[in-house]
């Protein structure tokens, strides 16, 4: 059966929207690279509030080289022809307003979200190109029946310059962990990807 669409993503309070699309295979690959949850009082005390990179929610059962793991999603991307290739998009549940209030209903819900990548698959989907990747229009999302209100939805899709800057600094951080194997495609979407935000 043919694969659409890749969904990655993890808990995180603010920073990453809602939902966002890569741009392209190596960017999605790159997005998966950085995926991240933030550690909560379930886990180490002392590290509450930090986030836990976690490759693709795969760092755990990575028998090899996670470089070599990462080289190979890329290595996929040159085997198959680009228009077959999934899209892949960064979905997080679980951002917060300023109060600590979940912003969005999760659960049932998030068949909004997933409606709205199908429409993209189709290439009906609204949405607009922002540093980080395919987002929504506000009104692309139906919020029809919900208590989700337009400012509610324009804070699930923000992209905050600073808050996306300060992410780049930890994805560096992340990335020097993994030595000299690093994926140079990786490295490169990184400086991309700090230079729109810079340009933005």
């Amino acid at each position: 059966m043919p694969i659409s669409a890749i969904l990655i993503g993890g808990r995180r309070p603010n920073t990453i929207p809602l939902v966002h699309e890569s741009f392209d295979w190596n960017h999605g690959v790159f997005m998966g690279s950085i995926m991240g949850s933030e550690i909560t009082a379930a886990a180490i005390s002392n590290k509450i509030g930090q986030v836990r990179r976690d490759p693709f929610a795969m760092l755990p059962f990575i028998g090899y080289n996670v470089n070599d793991y990462l080289q190979h999603w890329l290595n996929m991307g040159t085997k198959t022809d680009a228009s077959k290739l999934p899209k892949i998009f960064y979905v997080n549940w679980f951002r917060k307003d300023s109060e600590g209030k979940w912003l969005w209903p999760g659960y049932g819900e998030n068949s909004r979200v997933l409606k709205w990548i199908v429409e993209r698959v189709s290439g009906k989907g609204k949405a607009v190109e922002t540093p980080i990747g395919y987002m929504p229009t506000v009104d692309a999302i139906d919020t029809n029946g919900l208590d989700v209100s337009k400012e509610d939805m324009e804070e699930l899709l923000r992209v905050d310059k600073e808050q996306w800057l300060e992410e780049v600094k930890s994805i560096r951080e992340h990335y020097a962990s993994y030595g000299e194997k690093l994926p140079k495609e990786l490295q490169a979407q990184l400086d991309a990807l700090e230079k729109r935000l810079k340009e933005a």
